[in-house]
């Protein structure tokens, strides 16, 4: 009996923590998708490309790759002057570690006819020193 508990103790102990990380990530991702969601529906590229870390890729759907945030600002500044709007993301899912977190999550906006567009996005943040997360790799469709 006292071998089964000094296995089952860690196990249960290390599965909270897995739930806590888990609990952490979706609340820290929901926080960091509507800090985006703010910066695009402002109209601010540069507040935009301040959420991604410095050597961040953003591979869209026309397949050209943007390194680094410089050139992720020129690709939403681009967006953004040809009327999209009304940008908004809805998670899916998220996890990860206490330094790498992921999210999943469905994404819609207006373009600029009044159309709404949407699609699936994938965001991989590295979590910084002061706790906030910043995009590592973000990809959409």
């Amino acid at each position: 009996m006292r071998l089964s508990t000094r296995v089952l103790i860690p196990i249960f102990f290390l599965a909270s923590i897995g739930s806590a990380l888990a609990a952490d990530a979706k609340s820290d991702v929901t926080a960091a998708d509507k800090a985006w969601d703010a910066a695009f529906n402002s109209g601010d590229a540069k507040a935009i490309a301040a959420s991604y870390a410095g050597d961040a890729e953003l591979l869209p759907p026309t397949h050209t790759i943007a390194k680094g945030p410089a050139e992720i600002e020129k690709f939403f500044d681009g967006l953004l002057k040809g009327g999209g709007k009304s940008h908004a993301l809805k998670l899916v899912e998220a996890g990860g570690t206490d330094k790498t977190v992921y999210g999943t999550a469905n994404w819609s906006a207006t373009d600029k006819d009044g159309k709404q567009i949407g699609g699936l996005a994938t965001h991989i943040f590295e979590r910084q020193n002061d706790g906030a997360l910043k995009l590592k790799a973000h990809i959409f469709n």
